[in-house]
């Protein structure tokens, strides 16, 4: 089923489920996700349309053919099967933030155990202050099923320089300018929870001044890599 999907815009999605099938063996392979859980998906430059990958099915079998194409209502408009459960909370991103070309989800483990505690990751390392400008923030507790995890990421990180959000008693939601950058903000994520728990094992951890985050994020975000 690809009737929903205008001409001159399938091949750019034929590519992007190449790159969001290839980007969806990221998640187990940095140890982000078990079984079946969390989801890539890219928004289609040009339509209100997104590539994710279908519910339930092992990361094993997710081939370009097994990825799913939806509007902005969360409704199937190519694909064999259903989508992703969370389809309506990515949906709701791209319908609110323009600027996102990717959201991430997973449920990778010490993420999701501060996500557990309801408490941010705070701006102690440098790696946090580069990538997400301060602390990594939480969102507000939302069931799966609506457009409510949605509005709690969108009106979370409108709130912060963050690109990565820890949605209460459930994990972390990532965004970027596209699917990879927003898989790299979610290896990043559990990266630094990770390092931030451990440290926090040895006794109290130390803020970095927000001026200097505030110079790290910018030369971080404008002059690190290449441009």
């Amino acid at each position: 089923m690809s009737a929903g999907i205008p001409e001159e815009l399938r091949e750019t999605v034929e590519s992007l489920k190449v790159e969001v099938a290839a980007l969806h063996a990221e998640l187990p392979r940095n140890n982000l996700v078990v079984w079946t859980a969390g989801n890539v998906s890219a928004r289609v430059p040009g339509a209100d349309l997104l590539v994710i990958k279908p519910s339930g099915v092992s990361y094993d079998d997710l081939t370009p053919e097994a990825m799913v194409v939806c509007d902005f209502d969360a409704k199937l408009v190519a694909g064999e099967r259903s989508p992703s459960s969370d389809t309506a909370a990515h949906a709701y991103v791209y319908r609110h933030m323009p600027e996102v070309g990717g959201v991430v989800h997973t449920h990778s483990d010490y993420a999701t155990a501060w996500a557990a505690r309801r408490e941010p990751i705070p701006c102690v390392l440098t790696m946090i202050a580069d990538e997400f400008g301060g602390d990594i923030p939480i969102g507000p507790f939302a069931l799966i099923g609506d457009d409510s995890i949605g509005r709690g990421i969108v009106e979370t990180l409108r709130a912060s320089r963050s690109r990565a959000v820890l949605m209460a008693n459930h994990g972390p939601f990532t965004i970027g300018r596209d699917a990879r950058d927003a898989v790299k903000a979610a290896v990043m994520v559990e990266d630094v929870a990770r390092t931030v728990h451990l440290a926090r094992q040895l006794g109290d951890t130390v803020p970095i001044a927000q001026s200097d985050i505030d110079r790290l994020f910018q030369r971080y975000q404008n002059v690190y890599g290449q441009h």
